[in-house]
């Protein structure tokens, strides 16, 4: 056994680094022992609790250049360049096309061989047109990947819970399964209350250039929205290109403008709403976390608590077992224990050890008072070890936040492409204007699948101006705007109240900031998003008016 290994196991913690020089040439007589050299080591760091294990790890530099894809894309010598894409996701550029190639040779394919297209007895300038209104319908569903996916993930991202790429492979996992199953749910644009369908009677080839155009305006609008980051709204987007429309067409009687107003009020009722309780949630994060003897213990006692009131809310508000007022609520009740339950035995499966020991390290000191500290006071937040272990707690809430928002959104705002596809391809083959539309389902898969793809090539965008222009993210902030915006949305979906998920969240993002004072808050970077907002429908609007003029024309000598 050499002096070093002998050494080492007297005392494995000795505070000194051994150096051993290398040997001279054998020789046939005896030699020394190689010499050692004991330099002193720095002094060891504090205690690092290690997360890694125990939430997707992720830096805050998804979006920066990386060293390690710019040279994997050197060829002799020669560096070349890396596409956004491939920057965003840390991949070469040849990997980047490849992936867009496919997306765009799928999307020509595919529809040649859907349901739409292949019933026999259709003619030949039918399928054409129904080649067309599915490539329309997934022109706006790539978009609403590339712009509304941010609503789920954005946070996430910004705060370090999920990679970029994580959060694309669980966003397009949770949103084409909300699109397939719950998309079926929900109805058609046209019987969501914008346009008076009478109007349109007898007016098939018009409606059905009008719900075209309205597709390819709100695409358009979201993909020039998508390439500066700005997250807008779709449902204004096809409200706007709808109303454009009708009022062109059908006049001033085929709009419903009370839903327009409804829609309008919900530019202020969103954010404010999104803002006011993400602070409070925030706040009280800070006040009743961060401010305990033991953060972290506070957090894991607080995060089944959160659980309870979210799948109880869910249960309730999306998913009801019963007709019954009571046993709804009794039912919901017991999702959300159930619910809290297993939260609860993750959270002290992989983090008891390390509470405990954190436990133990604890001094005995005094608690703050909090009884004479305001609600609204600034409180210093955990350092070292407990501040790794609050991390850990809400990184683990907000990803399960994060997961059922894509969900809710995959099965929701899919409708804004699939309703006037749906509608469209129900004239081309002879439906009736105004009634009920049943969805296909491979119709419904096609939207999730254009979701995804936007998500994939565009969405890095908008995830980046959520997750890191408007405020700096850490999970319990990521956590609290996400929290906020899914409450605020589950209840205004439950009275029926016209909300948009992008304004929630994005008020919820600056609620977050502004419970750290009005400096956080990118002022800039606000006005820009505000700007976009205000710009969504008129724009719609005129675009959808213009497409429709040149697409009637078309038609007319087609048809």
């Amino acid at each position: 056994m050499t002096i070093s290994s002998s050494l080492l196991l007297q005392n494995p913690h000795l505070p000194f680094q051994i150096q051993k020089h290398p040997p001279l040439h054998h020789h046939r007589y005896p030699q020394p022992p190689p010499s050692i050299t004991l330099s002193p080591l720095p002094p060891p760091p504090l205690v690092r609790i290690r997360t890694k294990n125990l939430l997707p790890s992720a830096t805050l530099s998804s979006f920066s250049d990386d060293n390690e894809a710019a040279a994997e894309t050197k060829a002799n010598g020669k560096e070349e360049e890396l596409s956004e894409m491939a920057k965003a996701f840390h991949i070469s550029s040849k990997t980047a096309s490849a992936i867009t190639v496919c997306i765009a040779v799928a999307a020509l394919t595919l529809p040649l061989f859907m349901r739409s297209l292949t019933t026999a007895g259709l003619s030949v300038k039918t399928r054409a047109l129904g080649y067309l209104t599915l490539l329309s319908g997934f022109y706006m569903a790539w978009n609403i990947g590339a712009n509304d996916v941010a609503n789920a993930m954005g946070t996430s991202v910004g705060s370090g819970a999920l990679t970029l790429r994580q959060a694309v492979v669980t966003a397009a996992v949770l949103e084409f399964s909300g699109a397939f199953l719950m998309g079926r749910h929900v109805t058609s644009t046209m019987q969501k209350g914008i346009l008076v369908a009478g109007v349109f009677q007898g007016k098939d080839m018009l409606l059905f250039a009008g719900l075209l155009s309205s597709l390819a305006a709100s695409g358009t609008w979201l993909q020039v929205a998508s390439f500066y980051g700005w997250p807008v709204s779709t449902t204004h987007c096809i409200v706007g290109a709808m109303v454009g429309f009708g009022l062109l067409y059908g006049g001033v009687g085929a709009v419903f403008w009370s839903s327009l107003a409804r829609v309008m009020a919900s530019w202020v009722i969103s954010p404010v709403m999104g803002a006011a309780i993400s602070f409070l949630v925030y706040k009280c994060i800070r006040r009743y976390v961060y401010s305990a003897p033991n953060p972290g213990k506070a957090a894991a006692t607080a995060a089944p608590f959160a659980v309870l009131l979210g799948v109880t809310g869910i249960s309730f508000a999306a998913f009801p077992l019963s007709k019954t007022l009571p046993i709804a609520l009794l039912q919901a009740l017991a999702c959300g224990i159930a619910g809290a339950f297993i939260v609860s035995r993750v959270i002290h499966k992989q983090l008891g050890h390390l509470l405990i020991s954190e436990s133990e390290r604890i001094e005995q000191k005094e608690a703050p008072d909090l009884q004479n500290m305001s609600f609204l006071s600034d409180i210093a937040g955990p350092k070292g070890a407990q501040l790794e272990i609050v991390y850990g707690v809400f990184g683990y809430m907000q990803i399960l936040s994060a997961c059922f928002m894509s969900f809710a959104h995959g099965g929701n705002d899919v409708s804004n492409a699939i309703g006037p596809l749906a509608a469209a391809l129900s004239i081309l083959q002879g439906g009736t204007t105004g009634a009920e539309i049943v969805i296909p389902t491979d119709v419904l898969a096609w939207g999730g699948f254009g979701i995804v793809a936007g998500l994939m090539m565009w969405g890095y965008r908008v995830i980046a101006t959520i997750g890191k222009k408007i405020t700096e993210l850490t999970p319990t902030r990521g956590f609290a705007a996400e929290f906020a915006a899914a409450s605020v949305v589950l209840g205004a979906s439950k009275l029926g109240l016209p909300i948009s998920a992008t304004h929630t969240l994005v008020g919820a993002v600056m609620g977050v900031g502004f419970a750290r004072g009005l400096n956080s808050v990118r002022a800039e970077t606000v006005r820009e998003i505000v700007a976009s907002w205000a710009v969504t429908i008129p724009v719609g609007a005129i675009l959808s008016v213009l497409y429709t003029l040149i697409l009637t024309k078309v038609l007319a000598l087609l048809v």
